[in-house]
């Protein structure tokens, strides 16, 4: 420890604490901090019919797109970048640090990278390629004949973070990482562990995803995976609900910068709130669905708490990952259960997807946000759409309205397909 290290700067294993001092969002319900905080505390849903492209033929027409950045930005990288770069600059001014010139490193969750429909018929469409069949073979042979900068550059995995690190100002080499739907909080996660060797002062961590396009609806569909209660789209997420019939695809960012609680005081920074704990296991059972004993869930949130040096007790509300899927919600009740044991059904849990939808590989990032303004504001955002319990989960999920607390630190879980399970514990301020 450095002589200007005091004890309380350090956590229970002399490591730097972590603070959080900016935030920024954009979700369906809106841009800025402001505005999604008072939608979701407000019980607002920003889930609506897909206006963006032809849904005819398709099973679910419903989303929480984000149709408000600007036509520019119709594909799903210009998108996912403009989302990322209005939460990264949002969060750097909060932090009372220049947005062009943030000075520490960048650790952005984004969506995997495709050719998009348009670009694939565009090229199919030109002439000179000898295959007469569909496919990729084709296409790369005539996008070899026809080189065109602008689509190479939207199919490169690493373009939003070169853009986002040239656009914010951010210090060494970006780094751009997928861990499906718990993508967000891997990146916060990243941003950590790097103050916490030492290798920086401060961090920055954003996720995004503006990926819904047709191709994108139809394999969630084909997955059985989205809800297809298109008539009424304010009321198709519904968490915990037993009569949930998947989740809802939505698009957003979220944005934190993080700073060892010591050179956060040394520059009189307003300190939002302090990152205690990470837990990060794998689930190897299946692509999409969780080990039948829970026990990697289970072994995730053991692990975050266990970071924090924190007991199950001292978890005052749990920001679920909530995805409103029959199997997700079941899983993330049995491991929750046999953590907190009898406790659970007295400890609020609520999900913000049930307004918000499920925005991806940016839902990590958004609902760390969200739970960083609850222990601030003293209010837990409910579970909408609760008005049919599930019997076999029986949980506090702050039904259909709001609930003012005095809560000290909050679990945020995110669960992904392909078994990426990540929790964070995050605190109102440091602790003793």
């Amino acid at each position: 420890m450095s002589a200007n290290v005091t004890a309380a700067e350090t956590d229970f294993l002399g490591r730097p604490v972590i603070a959080i001092t900016g935030l920024g969002i954009v979700s369906s319900l809106g841009r800025g901090v402001e505005d999604n905080w008072a939608a979701l505390s407000s019980g607002r849903s920003g889930i609506h019919r897909i206006e963006r492209f032809s849904t005819e033929g398709l099973r679910t027409t419903i989303s929480g797109s984000v149709d408000f950045m600007g036509a520019e930005n119709d594909t799903s990288t210009t998108l996912s970048y403009a989302m990322a770069e209005a939460a990264g600059s949002e969060a750097i001014r909060m932090a009372g640090l220049p947005d062009e010139d943030f000075g520490g490193p960048l650790f952005l969750a984004a969506p995997p990278v495709e050719m998009e429909w348009q670009h694939r018929l565009a090229l199919d469409a030109m002439d000179g390629a000898e295959r007469e069949e569909a496919g990729y073979d084709r296409l790369l042979e005539v996008a070899r004949r026809h080189p065109n900068p602008a689509i190479y550059r939207l199919t490169q995995c690493s373009r939003i973070s070169e853009l986002l690190a040239d656009r914010l100002g951010t210090r060494g080499l970006p780094i751009t990482l997928s861990t499906a739907c718990a993508s967000g909080a891997s990146a916060i996660q990243l941003g950590v562990e790097a103050i916490r060797r030492g290798e920086t002062e401060r961090a920055i961590a954003i996720g995004t995803d503006g990926s819904i396009t047709p191709e994108s609806v139809i394999r969630f569909s084909l997955l059985s995976a989205l809800s297809t209660n298109n008539e009424r789209p304010e009321k198709a997420s519904k968490p915990f609900s037993k009569d949930r019939d998947g989740f809802v695809m939505a698009e957003g960012a979220g944005a934190l910068v993080l700073e060892s609680l010591t050179a956060a005081r040394a520059r009189g920074a307003r300190i939002l709130g302090i990152i205690h704990g990470c837990g990060e296991r794998a689930d190897d059972f299946h692509r999409t669905r969780s080990k039948p004993d829970g026990s990697p869930i289970i072994a995730t949130i053991k692990a975050g708490i266990a970071d924090a040096g924190m007991e199950p007790t001292d978890i005052d509300y749990i920001n679920a990952h909530g995805t409103s899927t029959p199997e997700n919600d079941r899983m993330e009740a049995t491991g929750l259960g046999a953590i907190f044991g009898e406790a659970l059904k007295t400890t609020p849990i609520s999900s913000n997807k049930s307004m918000i939808g499920h925005t991806l590989t940016a839902a990590g990032a958004i609902e760390a946000a969200f739970s960083v303004l609850s222990l601030q504001h003293g209010v837990l955002p409910p579970t909408i759409n609760y008005d049919n319990p599930d019997p076999a989960i029986p949980l506090d999920t702050v039904p259909n309205t709001a609930r003012s607390a005095d809560i000290r630190a909050v679990l945020s879980n995110s669960f992904g397909f392909g078994g990426q399970n990540v929790c964070l514990v995050i605190g109102r301020e440091p602790r003793a």
